[in-house]
């Protein structure tokens, strides 16, 4: 996963405008390594830019990403058959309900005991069972609901495309990590409506460059106008 400083300078210049009362931030996300470090690197120590204050972040694990793991721990109870199916459905639902992620793993737990899958099955259904049970705190999705906040990251990922895709994905194009990382600082800042500020900090910073001029001789510099 890239990481972005404009990103969070960005979001940084959009706080400090907002006039009206502070919206609810939330961060949807897999919950994944990269995505757990950008928080814990950025995101959880940021304060706001008027009043200095930690700003406050309500994390989700996305309900599509969740929802993988209940059908992998299905498949490795009752192998992939109907059973597999009506399981991981019905979980699916419970998992909306009040403490439905506790609920979840009760039920997997204790048909683990009963079904005692072996080999690559267990292996599969642990890893699964760990992820759920590891971001219990991040999965309260009723209360979500209930709140307005979103369970999914489907305007998360929509924000990628935008971000991402439309710019690197193009016909032909090769990236390494560098040149991506150096495109997307200057997409967010275009994007975020803040390059004109972005720009003039950066030309205030430098210093009078001297370049050769094309078709002469390198010894002979020319300062180039900004």
């Amino acid at each position: 996963m890239l990481q972005s400083a404009p990103a969070n300078r960005a979001a940084w210049e959009v706080l400090r405008r907002w006039e009206k009362p502070l919206p609810r931030l939330c961060y949807v996300t897999d919950a994944g390594d990269n995505e757990s470090t950008y928080y814990d690197a950025f995101l959880r120590r940021m304060k706001h830019p008027r009043t200095g204050e930690r700003l406050e972040w309500i994390r989700v694990v996305d309900f599509y990403h969740a929802g993988e793991r209940l059908w992998t721990m299905a498949e490795a109870l009752f192998g992939a058959g109907p059973a597999a199916k009506a399981w991981a459905r019905r979980m699916r639902e419970l998992l909306k309900e009040p403490l439905g992620i506790r609920r979840v793993l009760n039920s997997a737990s204790a048909l683990r005991g009963r079904q005692k899958p072996k080999g690559n099955a267990a292996r599969e259904f642990n890893r699964a069972y760990n992820y759920l049970r590891e971001r219990t705190e991040f999965m309260r999705y009723a209360a979500y609901k209930r709140l307005g906040v979103p369970r999914g990251s489907g305007v998360t990922e929509a924000a990628c495309k935008t971000v991402f895709t439309q710019r690197l994905k193009l016909s032909g194009m090769r990236w390494n990590k560098a040149g991506a990382q150096t495109i997307l600082n200057l997409r967010v800042l275009l994007l975020s409506n803040v390059w004109t500020e972005a720009y003039g900090r950066v030309l205030k910073g430098l210093k009078t460059a001297k370049v050769p001029a094309y078709g002469l001789n390198r010894s002979d510099n020319y300062k180039m106008a900004a």
